[in-house]
């Protein structure tokens, strides 16, 4: 008899419920996430049938933590069905709207009992690829985090300190540059800068890292910072100096987690397997790249076809036809990750790729504007790399833009 298993994840505790093919309920407990609590539930599922010839599936509504990991150990399928399909589930079962953990469970199990050909379970992926994703997603986290205090930075220091939103655009980076942010701790409001001298300034930038220029640069510097400017109060410019010293903080513990963890993503995305394949396609360098590899991972088996990727990262379009009317959109339900990394893959191509530059110039042409242009550029992308992957095959231009390098030739 066939066994379905359904989980309500909670904080502190879960509720595990088993139904059959006829959706009887066969057990029900709740757990801890603890050892003890792991090991209640695998003996009741062993009690239930479970066996190493073909184990129960488990449905649960988060993809992480300990109890995910523990499962996906044991070599069962795991399914992470989405908290607000989970809610159109209940309303087959409820329609009072009432709600408890017991019932979640329930429906949980009955949606692997009678759906579970439509929803996915959680890839086999392996131990390397998923430190990856860990790394590649907390480096983008960090990066979202910088660019967030970063824009803080830009703002207070509009009110008060134009000179160094001027030294700031000068320098790759902006105000994320070490220069920058070494001449802004040193003078963080202009009454302080002025009594720079050039080799305060100097040694700064050495701090800095900066090796070549320096004497220039800090001569540039001085200047920048000595010209008349508007000013506040002075007190109320060494509050603002006070504010923008503690964003300052912020914004360096940021910089420094993008750089470290950057570093590790790609210590760990150099050992895997795909690195050539991946890094073979022109617009994806390491870390790019091992943002995408982060979120497709390396289970040939996760995705039937190229079709199915495509609508994963979202850059497949959406038809919605009733009746006369028809409309083709782009997709918003998508893994944003992906679809971040791959608009910047497909912008970054344009430079290095004739072929991607040929295919966007003509999507150009056809009305496409830039954003719909890049998101089918990614989508020609996509359709190479899971061909490429499942071949282990490097990337090739003519194979790839062949018709569009003949048109544009």
């Amino acid at each position: 008899m066939k066994i379905t298993c359904g989980i309500d994840w909670a904080e502190n505790h879960h509720d595990v419920v088993l139904v059959d093919q006829n959706g009887t309920l066969v057990a029900k407990r709740r757990i801890a996430e603890t050892v003890d609590g792991f090991n209640e539930l695998l003996t009741m599922l062993a009690e239930a049938g479970d066996g190493a010839g073909e184990s129960i599936p488990v449905a649960i509504e988060t993809p992480r933590g300990l109890l995910v990991a523990a499962l996906r150990a044991t070599g069962r399928k795991v399914y992470s069905i989405n908290p607000m399909a989970v809610a159109r589930y209940r309303e087959r079962y409820s329609f009072s709207g009432k709600k408890s953990d017991h019932a979640d469970a329930m429906v949980l199990a009955n949606i692997l009992r009678t759906d579970a050909h439509v929803h996915r379970p959680l890839p086999a992926d392996t131990e390397l690829v998923r430190s990856i994703a860990v790394l590649a997603r907390a480096c983008q986290d960090a990066t979202w985090r910088r660019t967030r205090a970063s824009n803080e930075m830009r703002s207070l220091l509009r009110e008060y300190y134009p000179a160094m939103l001027e030294i700031a655009a000068a320098r790759k980076g902006n105000l994320t540059s070490a220069v920058v942010r070494a001449v802004l701790q040193l003078a963080r409001y202009p009454a302080a800068a002025a009594k720079l001298t050039k080799t305060q300034i100097a040694a700064a930038l050495r701090r800095a890292g900066r090796v070549r220029g320096v004497e220039e640069l800090a001569a540039e510097i001085k200047e920048v910072l000595r010209r008349p400017q508007l000013r506040h109060a002075p007190m109320v410019e060494e509050a603002m100096g006070a504010q923008a010293l503690r964003l300052l903080a912020t914004l360096n513990i940021e910089c420094d987690s993008v750089d470290e963890l950057a570093e590790a993503a790609l210590a760990g995305f150099q050992k895997h397997p795909d690195y050539e394949v991946i890094t073979s396609f022109p617009g994806l360098g390491d870390l790019s790249g091992a943002r995408v590899l982060a979120e497709l991972g390396d289970d040939r088996d996760r995705f039937t076809n190229a079709r199915c990727l495509k609508a994963y990262a979202g850059s497949a379009p959406v038809t919605r036809a009733s009746g006369r009317s028809q409309l083709i959109t782009h997709r918003r339900v998508k893994n944003d990750r992906l679809a971040g990394a791959g608009f910047t893959w497909a912008f970054a191509a344009l430079r290095s790729s004739p072929g991607a530059r040929a295919h966007y110039d003509r999507r150009r042409s056809t009305g496409d504007r830039h954003a719909a242009a890049l998101r089918h550029l990614f989508n020609r992308f996509l359709g190479c790399l899971y061909h490429c992957l499942q071949t282990r095959q490097c990337y090739s231009e003519s194979a790839a833009f062949g018709t569009q390098l003949e048109a544009a030739a």
